[in-house]
């Protein structure tokens, strides 16, 4: 049943040296939460910007898991798009 196999790991592109876009919608909860956690522990620090894209149509756990429960000490804000399948954190 491949065409139901989730992602290992999620896309990534670098918009500019400080700004990252991170795709996890394909991604399980705890999957994406402890690939979020790394990104951030180990991201260079001229990264002060990250779009996490983990949409919505299918249900709001990714949603909530950046919104809500998800934490580092680099993240400063977290700013709600107007889409609602997309979240950017502000790091410091």
């Amino acid at each position: 049943m491949e065409g139901n196999k989730k992602r290992d790991e999620p896309m990534i592109r670098y918009i500019t040296c400080q700004k990252v876009e991170i795709d996890i919608h394909q991604m399980r909860r705890d999957e994406a939460k402890r690939y979020l956690e790394r990104f951030l522990s180990t991201a260079n620090g001229n990264v002060r910007e990250v779009v996490i894209i983990h949409g919505y149509s299918s249900g709001t756990v990714l949603q909530q898991m950046v919104r809500k429960s998800l934490k580092h000490r680099r993240i400063r804000a977290k700013v709600l798009s107007l889409n609602p399948g997309i979240t950017t954190l502000l790091l410091s």
